[in-house]
């Protein structure tokens, strides 16, 4: 029998828009009268462990990962913390992001990671809870090129690479001037990586073939992205932007024209994923987070429902895995 996947959602995208964040037992009760998900995504911050496990089992909604960035050299006890807190709740996962510098101000080294992950994992194994490197812009593994190198490395050592494949962050990248030229894209690009998933050999794929992916995150993005022109940073520069509506926007609700179809390169690594899980028994994917937030970078400011958004998004994902179930 095919291994099933859960489908969650990120605490941070309970809400429908930024100018109200709903309290902790609403969230919870938001997600257990939707339907649409499986689990909820969070590591509750100091003060709010007590009330994250009470709305969880008021409501029957598991916390079954949790995620949160870490400096190497000092944020060690942190993630021992947050680990001790998701076995405490139950979790599966730990979604961990690490910035490309260190608490230092140096550039973390692809070793530096690894080892990291090593001390990491074992940990988790003694606790029951695995952590999983994200994907993630402003983060080590914004190279892309660096998530393969730093797995070699982990493998060396007898130990699984786990990841957290959130594809946003390559979707929106592609053919996007601007974003070529942040942490060597263009010259990753010149030796042959590739970010079309509908091209052979692109990256996306080729993390899912080697079985590193543990948890994935669910945010659309289309490629070229818009910005979000209606959140700035304190720079003044305008969001990123890694989100994209997945339904269409009413007027007003979306500062860019919307295309429905811009979104299928997104999709795809999606289909990509559930057919290696339905027809690979050594894939080690579980869950898959719907993570639409209201971050600078993604949907800070926009007038559209999140929490809609997101709902759509789920169901979307369960009509894909049932396919992918169903032709394997």
């Amino acid at each position: 029998m095919t291994r099933d996947i859960l489908i969650g959602i990120s605490g941070g995208g309970v809400l429908h828009t930024d100018a109200h964040v709903p309290d902790v037992d609403t969230q919870f009760r938001m997600v257990k009268e939707s339907g649409a998900f499986d689990y909820f995504e969070r590591t509750p911050l100091p003060g709010l462990l007590d009330a994250y496990k009470k709305a969880s089992q008021t409501h029957g909604v598991p916390l079954l990962s949790g995620g949160f960035f870490y400096a190497l050299g000092r944020d060690e006890p942190l993630l021992e913390w947050h680990l001790r807190i998701g076995a405490e709740c139950g979790m599966r996962v730990q979604n961990v992001q690490v910035p490309f510098r260190g608490a230092n101000g140096a550039r973390v080294t692809d070793q530096q990671v690894a080892d990291f992950y090593l001390w990491a994992a074992e940990l988790g194994d003694r606790l029951g809870v695995v952590p999983c490197f994200e994907v993630h812009i402003n983060m080590w593994s914004e190279r892309l090129s660096r998530v393969a190198r730093v797995a070699r490395l982990v493998e060396a050592r007898g130990v699984a690479f786990n990841m957290t494949l959130d594809h946003s962050h390559v979707i929106f990248k592609i053919d996007n001037q601007a974003e070529l030229d942040i942490e060597g894209l263009r010259e990753d690009l010149a030796a042959g990586l590739v970010l079309q998933p509908g091209k052979p050999g692109n990256v996306c794929a080729q993390w899912i073939a080697n079985n590193w992916v543990r948890h994935a995150h669910a945010r659309p993005a289309v490629p070229n992205n818009p910005r979000n022109l209606w959140a700035a940073h304190p720079d003044g520069s305008p969001g990123r932007g890694v989100q994209y509506p997945f339904i269409q926007p009413r007027p007003g609700e979306w500062h860019s024209d919307w295309h429905e179809a811009a979104l299928e390169p997104w999709k795809d690594v999606v289909r990509q994923m559930f057919a290696h899980h339905a027809a690979d028994p050594g894939s080690r994917l579980q869950q898959v987070t719907v993570e639409m937030i209201p971050g600078i970078d993604y949907g800070f400011g926009h007038r559209y429902s999140i929490f809609d958004h997101s709902v759509a998004v789920a169901h979307w994902l369960r009509a894909e895995w049932q396919r992918a179930r169903e032709i394997d």
